[in-house]
């Protein structure tokens, strides 16, 4: 129990850091994820993922702490692309959290990028609760130093994860994490109540929003 406690007094004093950033602060995070991730060696077949993708999203920082038991949390957002027609949509804010057991110990900040391959992926994520690993399927997204590397496996997965972390941990997974609306960020950004069925459907052309399309733009170019 004084375990317990320990995690979980540690996790609420970094989410309350994370919660602080502004829907506009999250989304210009996540440009600088999306470029640093993309930078990385080997990751040439994160352009093929995007180039096909369904939606992707994006947590600059999810916080993990852990002593026997861990815990996560980390804001972000998730933007929807129509396979057609290339168009994006969104943002549609999202928070990240759960519990883990295992051999784990150590404080990490994980800056993440989920690629979404297929509606179902999009509908569960939409729908406001999803676990990872449960009724949706996520995988280490492939790695090789040419695009064909990402053509030359089965992408069976709805998702597909590429991550940067800062901090020791020992025992990561996204296996049991909870991706919820995150109503209040949702609120703030777009100034009135939608669902998210509506926010998804509206095609993404603020500012902050256009930046982060067009970072992908670049990268899957």
């Amino acid at each position: 129990m004084k375990i317990l406690g320990f995690v979980l007094a540690l996790l609420l004093v970094f989410s309350q850091g994370a919660a602080a950033k502004s829907p506009d602060a999250l989304l210009s995070d996540a440009v600088m994820v999306l470029r640093d991730i993309a930078a990385q060696p080997d990751n040439a077949p994160l352009k093929y993922l995007l180039r096909n993708a369904h939606g992707v999203a994006i947590f600059p920082d999810v916080i993990r702490v852990g002593l026997g038991l861990g815990g996560r949390y980390g804001e972000g957002l998730l933007l929807r692309r129509d396979p057609e027609t290339g168009l994006w949509y969104g943002p549609y804010f999202i928070d990240i959290k759960g519990l883990s057991y295992g051999i784990q110990v150590g404080i990490q900040s994980t800056s993440l990028v989920l690629v979404i391959t297929n509606e179902r992926g999009i509908s569960n994520l939409r729908d406001g609760t999803v676990t990872l690993g449960g009724s949706l399927s996520v995988a280490a997204g492939p790695v090789g130093r040419s695009a064909e590397a990402g053509t030359d496996i089965e992408l069976t997965a709805s998702i597909y994860s590429y991550s940067m972390s800062r901090g020791i941990f020992a025992g990561l997974s996204l296996e049991g994490a909870v991706i919820s609306n995150n109503t209040g960020t949702n609120r703030l950004y777009w100034q009135e109540e939608l669902t998210p069925e509506e926010i998804l459907a509206r095609q993404a052309d603020t500012p902050g929003v256009l930046s982060l399309v067009e970072e992908i733009l670049d990268i899957v170019e």
